[in-house]
């Protein structure tokens, strides 16, 4: 009887195994056909983003909605696929796609554990998931993955699969494949990482968002650990080099991205330049974009900036902490709420949110992002010295305890508490010779602030347009010398096209005669205005377009030889290039070339260069005397704090509009043109002595400083057609025995000084000179 119930048995479990196989294979017959194809697979083509690389090929910029690097699986670090393989898939080599034995180890571990802790899916079967499966835990879901598995395999070497899992899984923080994660969180190549980086990388894809070292590191380190002792238990790495990989500290990088240098703006730009052409491609083809910016110059750029900015920030003083932190809630856990506060507030650049645990007079500890405590004394106080007393001031907020600050490391790595500014401030550089733009910073902060400055802002260039205005005269028989009074003045609203206006000089002073080169030296206003007024307003008008500017901007008023129309940064740059460049209009470009993702290049550039193919848009000599005088504004005007950069090949124009609201210095070396701008976007004074000179020239000079270093010494030779002779500095009038030495048109140079007598009559004679070239 027992015998005949063991047989019963046997037959039952035996039928209902043929039972489940012929239910297997009729479900498998159902399902194959309906698998989808593989071609996915073996003409893989991921979604690589567009990237913009610096003049060097330094990466600048990335977008798309998946960062990631595709890389052959023979040049991926041994010790990584070691580390994947024993994370996910230690029998990877050796089953056929699905891994029996890795499902009955799994089986076991999660009944003896009473719950779900150890899958059985093998790395064949994730990529099926990842290509072509939904993420539901289903038993319908996970039979299609089996059959999908044994069909890859079947289809691809094991290197192939291993190098698809490779380079599409997600790994958090945007990053798809390894390649791109290394990048991500340790900013490293993938050839570059530690055995210990290897090994956190290889635990993110059983759950990129609970073992993301970012989100929480605790939980990285610790997924990190039983990936090391897996590869220990598998013999791929010794007891020394577990030990030394445990102990190993996680630098990991905790900005959301980062790049090699700073350039977002020209990045942006690239952007949509790409997006204009290809459309939604621009972000999946792996596009490569490379532009002119050059590390040097964007470096220098960005420091000069963000420098520039906080100086007049200092100026103008603190006004107190950002928000109040509660510390006093009831948690076992500080770090947490403070980690929770500063999660919603971003840094800027170099300029780090913290939150204070104790304050007073001579003494700030706070606490920055990641667990960082810090200890501020002594001139890192200064800025902020009356916010540390409870009496900071009416409606001033003191800095106490949970008071959320900003501090910042100056260059002696000393902390020092700081403040966000409210100004913004642009610079943009380019080649005088053919439009390349080396540097552009568009803002104080991209982040903040997206807009623009250099190419979208339209502000009053105020003095620094002038130098266009004396161009015109140059070409309307004026010479460097030519005597123009620097007296009051008063216009009707018909004269002005607005008002009644009686304008006067920056200092408040006027000096009587004095020679055109001077006038522009020390930006006489009523001497710009009087010129304005000889050579005509709509003359003037029609002349500045030759240079770029929009006519439509710069009614032809008087006030024109003020600033008061409108101009952005990067025409200003293209403007003084003419004068630099010999007298050319160069295009301002900042893409050299486009490739795809082979390497193979779908545009380039082709600039007109100056003297070659470049329009020429005023005389070599009109270019040249400008030059001259603008040097002058260097060496004896507006301008001669730059006189510290130790160059004699300088020359620029200082701009400073009506109450202040902007600053600017444009000026230029043979070879490299440099603008300068800072106001507020919605405009309003900088401040009563917030001149170009004081605001915006300290820029300029901390960019030309470092973008010239070591760079030789230009000579301005005068073109053909201008001769250089003595003449009286208070006339302007040729004498052989005079102390000063100027420069002239051939066809233009003034009486001798012994026809005339006196300053006044060397005004008449001019005017009589002028009078009787126009005449002709």
């Amino acid at each position: 009887m027992l015998t005949r119930w063991w047989v019963y048995l046997i037959a039952a479990f035996f039928a209902v195994g043929l039972l489940g196989v012929l239910l297997v294979g009729f479900a498998a017959l159902v399902t194959i056909p309906t698998l989808p194809s593989l071609e996915a697979l073996t003409d893989y083509r991921p979604k690589i983003p567009l990237r913009v690389y610096s003049d060097e090929g330094l990466l600048i910029g990335e977008f798309g909605e998946e960062r990631r690097q595709v890389v052959k699986i023979s040049t991926a670090p041994k010790r990584l696929k070691q580390a994947i393989l024993a994370a996910e898939d230690d029998r990877f080599y050796q089953h056929g796609g699905v891994d029996y034995i890795g499902i009955l180890r799994a089986a076991y571990s999660n009944f003896t554990s009473g719950g779900v802790r150890q899958g059985a899916s093998t790395i064949t079967m994730q990529v099926a998931r990842n290509f072509f499966l939904t993420k539901e835990k289903t038993l319908t879901r996970k039979f299609s993955e089996a059959l999908l598995a044994f069909k890859i395999e079947h289809s691809l070497s094991k290197d192939e699969i291993l190098e698809l899992y490779f380079n599409q899984i997600y790994l958090g923080q945007r990053a798809y494949g390894f390649a791109a994660a290394a990048q991500v969180y340790f900013g490293k190549p993938l050839n570059d990482i530690s055995l210990a980086e290897a090994a956190m990388l290889a635990g993110l894809p059983k759950a990129p968002s609970r073992f993301n070292p970012v989100v929480n590191i605790k939980r990285a380190k610790a997924r990190q650990l039983y990936v090391l002792r897996r590869m220990h238990d598998l013999s791929y790495i010794s007891n020394q080099e577990f030990k030394e990989a445990e102990k190993q500290p996680m630098h990991v990088k905790r900005e959301s991205q980062e790049f090699t240098m700073r350039a977002d703006y020209v990045a942006e730009m690239a952007r949509q330049a790409v997006y204009e052409r290809y459309k939604d491609d621009a972000y999946t083809k792996g596009y490569r974009v490379y532009t002119t910016v050059k590390k040097l110059d964007q470096e220098a750029a960005n420091k000069a900036v963000r420098l520039g900015v906080m100086d007049y920030d200092r100026r103008h003083g603190y006004r107190g902490p950002e928000a109040v932190i509660d510390l006093t809630k009831n948690s076992s856990d500080r770090e947490e709420i403070l980690e929770d506060a500063l999660q919603e507030v971003s840094d800027s650049g170099d300029i780090h949110a913290a939150v204070a645990l104790a304050a007073d007079p001579k003494f700030v500890k706070v606490y920055r992002r990641g667990g960082e405590i810090i200890e501020i004394t002594g001139d890192g106080l200064k800025f902020a010295q009356k916010f540390l007393t409870s009496k900071a001031g009416p409606n001033q907020q003191h800095i106490r305890r949970g008071s959320l600050i900003r501090i910042w490391k100056n260059e002696k790595g000393t902390w020092q508490i700081v403040q966000l500014p409210q100004v913004e401030a642009s610079l943009v550089s380019i080649n005088s010779r053919d439009g390349a733009i080396h540097a552009m910073v568009g803002g104080f902060d991209f982040n903040r602030n997206q807009f623009n400055h250099v190419t979208q802002a339209w502000r009053q260039p105020g003095s620094s347009f002038k130098p266009f205005v004396y161009s015109a005269s140059l070409e309307k028989g004026f010479t460097p010398a030519t005597v123009i009074n620097d007296a009051p003045l008063f216009f009707t609203a018909a004269e002005t096209g607005s008002e009644d206006w009686e304008p006067r000089n920056f200092d408040g002073n006027f000096e009587g005669p004095l020679r055109m080169r001077e006038g522009l030296a020390k930006s006489k206003n009523l001497v710009s205005i009087r010129i304005l007024q000889a050579i005509g307003t709509q003359y003037a008008q029609d002349y500045v377009a030759r240079f770029g500017f929009d006519p439509k901007q710069h009614p032809p008023y008087l006030p024109m030889a003020l600033g008061a129309g409108s101009v952005t940064p990067m025409q200003m740059a293209v403007g003084y290039a003419a004068f630099a460049n010999g007298g050319f209009r160069v295009s301002p470009y900042f893409i050299k070339r486009i490739e795809d993702v082979k390497g193979n290049i779908l545009e380039q550039s082709e600039p007109a260069l100056a003297a070659e193919k470049a329009k020429q848009i005023i005389d070599p000599r009109n270019a040249f005397l400008m030059t001259s005088m603008m040097q002058d504004v260097i060496q004896r005007g507006t301008a001669t704090k730059a006189k510290q950069l130790n160059r004699t090949d300088l020359a620029g124009k200082t701009g400073t509009t009506n109450n202040h609201v902007d600053a600017w210095f444009c000026g230029y070396q043979a070879d490299l043109v440099a603008i300068a701008w800072i106001g507020f976007d919605t405009p309003r004074s900088l401040g009563n002595k917030e001149t170009g000179s004081q605001a915006a020239l300290p820029i300029w000079m901390n960019y030309m400083g470092k973008a010239l270093k070591g760079v030789p010494m230009a000579a301005y030779t005068p073109p053909p057609g201008i001769t250089a002779v003595k003449i009286n500095p208070a006339t302007g009038l040729r004498d052989a025995g005079g102390t000063m030495t100027e420069y002239f048109l051939e066809e233009q140079l003034p009486p001798e000084a012994d026809s005339v007598k006196g300053v006044d009559e060397a005004i008449k004679s001019a005017e009589d000179v002028i009078r009787e070239f126009l005449a002709h």
